[in-house]
């Protein structure tokens, strides 16, 4: 069993950083060990709700495998969230929970994970790199958020501007097809 809770404080919006984290098919384009996600399930909950199961192939020297997730991403509050629980996999459990809160300067990133794997063996290895592995994975979303958005500067408000509204893509691929 592993736990982890992360706090960064970073110069870019709330929704901004929901966004990013929120796109699942684009997780190969930045997080070197996915190798592929196929989505499905994808729909609207209720306005600023919307939940979607995902797939993802992930790929070290010595480890291949794919687990399934359910996915939530919630813009309708004052905090914009992702949350994610297992579904099949080569986990005994598997949870994180990204929130994005306004912050002077930007916004307050916290992230928090619990996972056990199935495997005695898979478990001990990974939890003798969790933290470096976790901070690699903080890393791979702060370096892609550097290269899609702008810093916000200290006169800039923290706040997501009024259009800046629509997370993701309005067309999602079909039903078992591949991530774009």
């Amino acid at each position: 069993m592993a736990q982890h809770h992360v706090e960064r404080v970073l110069p870019y919006t709330p929704m901004q950083l929901y966004t990013l984290v929120g796109d699942v098919r684009r997780y190969p384009e930045f997080v070197p060990w996915i190798t592929s996600m196929r989505v499905w399930n994808e729909h609207v909950e209720r306005e600023g709700v919307s939940t979607l199961d995902a797939e993802a192939t992930v790929g070290f020297s010595f480890l291949r495998e794919k687990f399934a997730t359910r996915v939530r991403r919630d813009s309708s509050g004052e905090v914009e969230k992702v949350e994610v629980s297992l579904l099949a996999g080569p986990f005994r459990r598997l949870s994180n929970r990204w929130t994005f809160a306004p912050h002077p300067v930007g916004t307050l990133l916290k992230f928090d994970i619990d996972f056990e794997f199935r495997s005695k063996m898979l478990d001990m290895m990974l939890q003798a790199n969790f933290d470096r592995a976790v901070a690699k994975l903080i890393a791979c979303f702060e370096s892609r958020a550097m290269a899609l958005y702008p810093p916000l500067t200290a006169a800039r408000p923290a706040a997501a501007p009024a259009s800046e509204t629509s997370a993701f893509p309005a067309s999602a691929p079909a039903a078992g097809s591949a991530p774009a």
